[in-house]
């Protein structure tokens, strides 16, 4: 078992006196290219990452879930298996899960109780989903302990209501690829008919993630802010998102829209022509046609958008001048904080690190996280 297995189950064993009777186990994500395009019913590519969440467990033959969070200084809380789910006032983590079992109980599934510990290594707050992780793992155990036969891309969607339940209108993005991930490939992936491409990563480029340590939080107002003003472009448009409007179908509207609500729209068109040329570039291998869609992406989302914050237009403009051409680079995740993703060729990682521990703890005031990781596989399960 990998190291996150391992202090599940040995956390399991500690808190409930018995070993676990099955393992479950989903990744966080990194997106590549594609962002806030997911609840605009429109393209995304991300892959799953080496970090995940893993949950020991075992039935427990009563009607109560019984969880402990080994990395949330050990809190436990017990919550009965109904779909009449009330949220924990302060314990966000369970709400999570909370969400997950009620709407498996609302599709009419029986099931009964689980003894869970659950530990991970997604870094909190650095825009790797950390949540959808969760939220994957959770609802894979449960269809798999008791036979339920949810398909994973189902287990997806009840992620995804999970997040409404707590208070975030997420896209189906994250937790399709912690779901359905495939090592070495990043996906296409089609937010409206959920279609998916597997698409290889080139050999000879490595994944860097540059955790700012600012941390971000999407529950509440500037995310779904985001979601209404993209919502009231595409209603002024006439079209059922923004997945299905082009800039001259935006530019003919542009008088009906204030400026702000015009250049959010003009993000998510934009983007999701990106996303489509970037799948060409992958299978083609075009490093400088990647860097050129990554950099306008991220142009996009500081102007446009406006998610970035200095800290991490900071990092692109370090982690750029250290690779010099063909740099392959942009934020990632939902903004306000977060990670930076980078596809580097291995001879030039340590000149980035490098660059990095010279130049960001002068520009922030604190030291960044560098993570290399690859593409990975979805969920998984295990009977121990």
């Amino acid at each position: 078992m990998t190291d996150v297995k391992t202090k599940a189950a040995a956390a399991f064993e500690e808190k409930f006196g018995a070993k676990p009777e099955m393992m479950s186990y989903s990744p966080g994500r990194v997106n590549i290219i594609g962002e806030h395009t997911d609840y605009n019913d429109g393209f995304v590519m991300p892959c799953a990452i080496k970090f995940g969440t893993a949950i020991a467990a075992r039935k427990n033959g009563t009607d109560r879930m019984r969880v402990l969070a080994v990395d949330v200084n050990g809190e436990y809380d017990e919550f009965p298996v109904t779909a009449d789910m009330d949220k924990h006032e302060s314990k966000t983590w369970s709400n999570y899960l909370r969400g997950v079992t009620k709407l498996i109980c609302e599709r009419g599934c029986k099931f009964e109780g689980l003894d869970v510990a659950i530990a991970g290594d997604v870094p909190l707050g650095a825009g790797l989903s950390s949540s959808a992780s969760l939220e994957v793992a959770f609802g894979n155990l449960i269809s798999q302990a008791y036979g339920l036969g949810i398909e994973l891309q189902d287990i997806a969607l009840i992620g995804q209501a999970a997040e409404a339940f707590i208070g975030c209108k997420c896209g189906i993005m994250d937790q399709t690829i912690s779901a359905c991930g495939k090592k070495g490939c990043v996906m296409r992936l089609d937010c409206r008919t959920l279609d998916k491409q597997h698409v290889k990563v080139p050999e000879g480029l490595e994944i860097l993630i540059v955790n700012s340590n600012v941390k971000h939080a999407l529950v509440g107002g500037e995310y779904n802010e985001r979601r209404a003003q993209c919502e009231k472009a595409a209603a002024v448009l006439g079209v059922k998102a923004l997945r299905d409007a082009t800039m001259e179908m935006l530019d003919a509207k542009k008088s009906e829209l204030d400026d702000v609500t015009y250049r959010r729209a003009r993000h998510v068109i934009t983007e999701d022509d990106r996303v489509l040329a970037a799948v060409k570039a992958f299978e083609s291998g075009d490093l400088a046609k990647l860097a050129q869609l990554m950099y306008a992406s991220h142009c996009s989302m500081r102007d446009d958008f406006e998610i970035t914050i200095p800290e991490i237009d900071g990092l692109v403009e370090i982690i750029r001048k250290a690779i010099g051409e063909n740099a392959a680079v942009r934020m990632t995740g939902g903004g306000f904080g977060g990670s930076v993703v980078a596809l580097v060729e291995p001879s030039k990682v340590e000149k980035v690190k490098a660059a990095i521990d010279a130049e960001y703890e002068k520009l922030s005031g604190r030291k960044a996280t560098i993570i290399e990781t690859y593409a990975a596989d979805g969920a998984n399960f295990s009977l121990l």
